[in-house]
């Protein structure tokens, strides 16, 4: 979103203060603290946690204390100060689970304990050593005092400013009233002023009661910084494999995209060739034999009218003959059929010219392949069928075509599988490699399996976006 300065600035994320104690950070929030939703939170937070705290937070700093104290006495006070140091621990989540219920904050767990090596002394020291649980007994006894402190004395102010509210229809004629000196109008308006500022006094009070004690917790019962930095350091390792993963993809595509680059031009300067062999072979030779006889026609249409017609059908039958010729040709670089009916009738047109019975199956629509996919398939299956015949010693092969949509984008699957001697493998320079080489330019997967005396099948992905 921008606007005629700028783009607008990203919303700035929520502190402790702005949930917890919103009139300590906005002059707004501080007039409106009496009648704050936070406010109400702070006071129902110290009145729970100063129960809490008194009781449970109260007994587990004790038995710390004493158990503390009893190691010295041949080490009697070990297992006690390991059970409340793992007893800590529990504290600490009942209190985080506690804050976020109250304030709406959320701590982080700390991470779990260093799992203790072999042996009974380890095991029975490794909660001695652990620093979040001797982090959450001082816990235990700081967040006791703030709360000690602070819910009595904003209880105190809350109770102060009702009195004050109270004594204005039921003060006159009191001694309070008598012993402040004042006119009765000047008493009533110090009491509502002073009502006014015990009530402002103690939200105030409770909300920032409240978030000393929540800021306390994010210090001592969440992660420490040697967890923070370590939890970033495993981020960092993460990413860097990630990234280090990445970039050997990256090469490898880089390779195989050299690779296949290459092998396409290949294959594009080998089809030239042949196109431009089988035209000075076949169509340019034909057509320089056409020539001779439409000028032997010519010369005796006058004379010998007989010879000029043979040499006419001779050349009408070099016209069929050239016609064909191209066709075939034309069907070699792109064939009609394709463009006119789409590859199912394509398929179809193979499998009726092999001399092998060959049954196609079909599953769906194949026109979202786009035209260099099917392209890519019917050469694919053309020079399949070819090998067919002139080596397999196939009885019957098949041919399957579909479009797989589990990856994005979809990939058209072609299969093409014989009955025959199998054995096939791929040479340089053969067709099956040059057939590679036009799939892996197009990013697809080429996949030949041949056992001896088992068939052959070929199988062929190509992305549909090629």
């Amino acid at each position: 979103m921008t606007s005629d300065d700028g783009p607008t600035p990203p919303p700035k994320p929520f502190s402790i203060e702005d949930r917890v104690a919103p009139a300590l950070v906005s002059g707004r929030a501080f007039f409106r603290a009496p009648y704050d939703a936070a406010t109400g939170r702070a006071f129902a937070a110290l009145a729970v946690g100063w129960m809490w705290h008194l009781t449970g937070g109260l007994i587990l700093w004790i038995m710390v204390v004493v158990s503390s104290g009893l190691v010295p006495a041949l080490g009697i006070g070990v297992p006690l100060l390991a059970f409340f140091l793992v007893a800590a621990r529990w504290f600490g989540t009942a209190e985080r689970a506690r804050l976020a219920n109250q304030t709406g904050v959320t701590i982080p767990a700390p991470l779990p304990p260093v799992r203790a090596r072999r042996g009974f002394w380890s095991r029975l020291s490794a909660p001695i050593r652990d620093g979040r649980g001797w982090a959450a007994t001082l816990y235990a006894f700081l967040a006791m005092l703030v709360s000690t402190v602070f819910f009595p004395v904003a209880t105190a102010l809350l109770a102060a400013a009702v009195a004050a509210v109270v004594f204005v229809p039921l003060g006159q004629g009191s001694a309070l009233a008598e012993w402040s000196g004042l006119s009765w109008p000047l008493t009533v308006a110090g009491a509502l002023s002073g009502a006014v500022v015990l009530v402002w006094s103690g939200a105030a009070l409770a909300q920032y009661g409240s978030y000393l004690v929540v800021r306390l917790a994010a210090n001592l019962l969440g992660p420490s910084a040697a967890d923070v930095a370590r939890a970033r350091a495993a981020v960092a390792e993460q990413e860097t494999r990630l990234a280090e993963a990445a970039a050997h993809t990256a090469r490898e595509r880089a390779v195989v995209l050299t690779e296949s680059r290459t092998a396409a031009v290949s294959a594009a300067d080998t089809e030239r060739r042949r196109i431009e062999r089988d035209l000075h072979d076949g169509a340019q030779q034909r057509l320089v034999a056409l020539g001779v006889e439409l000028g032997v026609a010519r010369r005796l249409a006058d004379k010998d009218p007989e010879h000029a017609v043979a040499a006419l059908e001779v050349a009408h039958r070099e016209i069929k003959e050239t016609l064909a010729e191209l066709r075939d040709l034309v069907r070699g670089i792109h064939p009609a059929v394709l463009a006119d009916r789409g590859l199912d009738a394509a398929l179809s047109a193979l499998a009726g010219r092999s001399p092998v019975p060959v049954r196609v199956e079909v599953t769906g629509d194949l026109t979202p392949a786009g035209s260099a996919a099917q392209a890519a398939a019917y050469f694919v299956v053309a020079e399949a069928l070819t090998n067919v015949a002139k080596h397999a010693g196939a009885d019957s092969a098949g041919v399957q075509a579909s479009l797989v949509p589990e990856d994005r984008p979809s990939r058209l699957r072609i299969t093409v599988f014989d009955d025959g001697r199998g054995g096939a493998e791929l040479s340089p320079g053969s067709g099956l490699e040059g057939l590679r080489g036009r799939v892996a330019a197009l990013d697809g997967t080429f996949e030949l399996d041949s056992p001896p005396g088992k068939g052959t099948r070929l199988t062929v992905e190509v992305p549909c976006a090629s």
